[in-house]
């Protein structure tokens, strides 16, 4: 209660001390502070991330792949099969349909060749430290580097496969 009396008192003091000019200036001041505040939009500044678009069919990658051969369909169970292995073993940087700590493989098959693309899944050290496309991804995901999830010629041969149905 004291404590309010105090409050009270000081206030008072401190507008009586004011001249009129001031109080003029000290309201104008709080009414166009508080029209601006309940005027002016937020603006949220989006950062454009630069994505990397290299189209290199020819670049086929460093590694043990030198050539694959696909075929005119899809593989219907080779692609499920590789759809299980990039979910048991790559779904925890990549996602299908948008970036994630990773780029998503949707669309890589227009982008890549099919040994640079299994090279990477089974060389991703050696590719990101020599490949000059591998680098830019580097780069572009924040020196995050592509982890070697060990994986076998045959299982990558179906994640490939399973990214020839992601469109």
């Amino acid at each position: 209660m004291k404590l309010k009396i105090i409050i009270a008192i000081l206030a008072i003091g401190v507008l009586t001390s004011c001249s009129s000019d001031e109080k003029k200036q000290l309201i104008k001041t709080k009414t166009v502070k508080k029209a601006a505040v309940k005027t002016a939009p937020e603006k949220k500044e989006v950062k454009k991330e630069k994505v990397v678009r290299t189209v290199d069919l020819n670049n086929k990658g460093i590694g043990s792949i030198k050539s694959v051969t696909l075929g005119n369909t899809i593989d219907k169970s080779m692609a499920d099969n590789g759809q299980k292995i990039f979910k048991n073993k790559c779904s925890a940087c990549h996602r299908a349909d948008k970036k994630f700590i990773g780029p998503s493989p949707t669309g890589i098959i227009d982008r890549r060749s099919p040994e640079w693309i299994m090279n990477m899944i089974l060389n991703p050290q050696e590719m990101t430290d020599k490949d000059p496309i591998a680098k830019e991804l580097l780069a572009q995901f924040n020196g995050v580097p592509m982890a070697d999830q060990n994986i076998k010629e045959k299982e990558a041969r179906a994640i490939l496969e399973y990214f020839r149905t992601l469109k």
